[in-house]
């Protein structure tokens, strides 16, 4: 019998086939951690942390003081692997669509051979669509967990050179002008500042950051302009002030439009919300001039990867970028950032209570840790 298209995409594990999330009720924040061991090697635990803003967080979109992100624990053999997600309800999750994903792979983790990485990776991967966050948790606990296993930290194990990692800018919300100055002069010690744009007071918010600050600047606009002939007078305007590049100036879904305006602007563009897994980056190539891989959008450290060879065999840019995380998402993208051109690996900087630490930053520079694994310490 002839396998249809769909089962071979599913055996073949490069499409994800979509089953839907297991179970259709909330998560009431009372059900905040599982720990139930299901076999005597492995297990799996949960919890939500909820991590407080130094300052509200403001971008086109949205605002928020605090954060419910997902922490994992993996252990076996005595050795634990902690993973971290961050909900993004720009991408439909939440933290309660992100523990029934880990419910739902739960038994298939503690029931895996860690050693086999790539094929758990998959299999996670295609367990339900979207909810990358919830995948990304798991890979990294997993990842982390393995260069423990083996005594080294995960940047050795990938075979890089911890001095190639680059310096991070240092993001600046949207908020009333001198709340964004005040903002900028608390991050005197960061020589990059990246600016979110997007409302109607753009030209406003940049003569403020101007008035106090000669730095270079990266702008994000999140999507915030929603026409071409919008975003290339803003951009036209931004290139007079020192801007090196542009991320995400119109929705996800106006291509062509940014191919349009590509060809009539000097500074580059950079994809973000566009651009998920490897699968998305070979269509922007001839629109934008690189990507913003988040851990987060890719579902963890593998695909991440795979996303940055793939960018670098079309020529583009790589930066990485996270959400608001602690030092265990950010530890797990900045042992990969040695691969890359830019950062911003800053989300644990702008909470007040980050529960772990790993990677420091000296004059903006990222300095990862020579501990086993992502060298997180702190208690899950």
């Amino acid at each position: 019998m002839l396998m249809s298209r769909k089962e071979f995409l599913r055996t073949s594990g490069k499409a994800i086939a979509g089953i839907g999330l297991l179970g259709t009720g909330a998560v009431s924040f009372s059900q905040i951690s599982g720990c139930q061991r299901t076999n005597g090697g492995a297990m799996l635990e949960y919890k939500i942390k909820d991590l407080n803003l130094v300052h509200t967080w403001t971008i086109s979109r949205n605002s928020s003081d605090v954060k419910h992100n997902v922490f994992v624990k993996y252990t076996k053999d005595g050795v634990s692997g902690i993973g971290e997600a961050a909900p993004n309800i720009r991408y439909n999750e939440t933290p309660e669509s992100t523990i029934n994903v880990i419910k739902k792979a739960k038994p298939i983790v503690e029931k895996a051979d860690p050693w086999k990485f790539v094929d758990l990776g998959y299999e996670i991967q295609n367990l339900v669509e979207e909810q990358t966050a919830a995948k990304c948790a798991i890979d990294i606990a997993i990842m982390d967990w393995v260069t423990k296993k083996l005594g080294v930290p995960l940047y050795k194990y990938l075979g890089l050179d911890k001095s190639k990692a680059p310096i991070t800018t240092f993001s600046i919300g949207i908020d009333k002008p001198e709340v964004m100055q005040q903002k900028i002069r608390e991050a005197e010690k960061y020589p990059i500042l990246k600016i979110k744009v997007g409302k109607e007071n753009d030209p406003e918010i940049m003569a403020a950051v101007r008035e106090v600050t000669d730095k270079p600047l990266r702008v994000d606009a999140n999507e915030g302009w929603k026409s071409k002939e919008e975003a290339l007078e803003k951009i036209k305007w931004l290139e007079t002030h020192g801007v090196e590049f542009i991320e995400q100036p119109m929705p996800a879904e106006m291509l062509e439009e940014t191919r349009w305006l590509r060809e009539r602007i000097n500074i580059p563009i950079i994809a973000d919300e566009a651009v998920k897994s490897a699968h998305d980056i070979p269509k922007l190539a001839t629109a934008y001039d690189g990507i913003n891989i988040k851990l987060m959008k890719s579902g963890g450290i593998q695909e991440a990867l795979r996303m940055i060879w793939m960018a670098r065999s079309l020529g583009m840019k790589v930066m990485l970028g996270c959400m608001i995380e602690s030092s265990v998402a950010i530890a797990a993208a900045a042992h990969l950032s040695p691969l890359v051109d830019y950062a911003d690996l800053d989300g644990n900087l702008l909470i007040a209570n980050d529960p772990f630490h790993a990677v420091d930053v000296v004059d903006g520079k990222l300095i990862l840790p020579d501990r086993p694994g992502l060298g997180i310490e702190g208690e899950f």
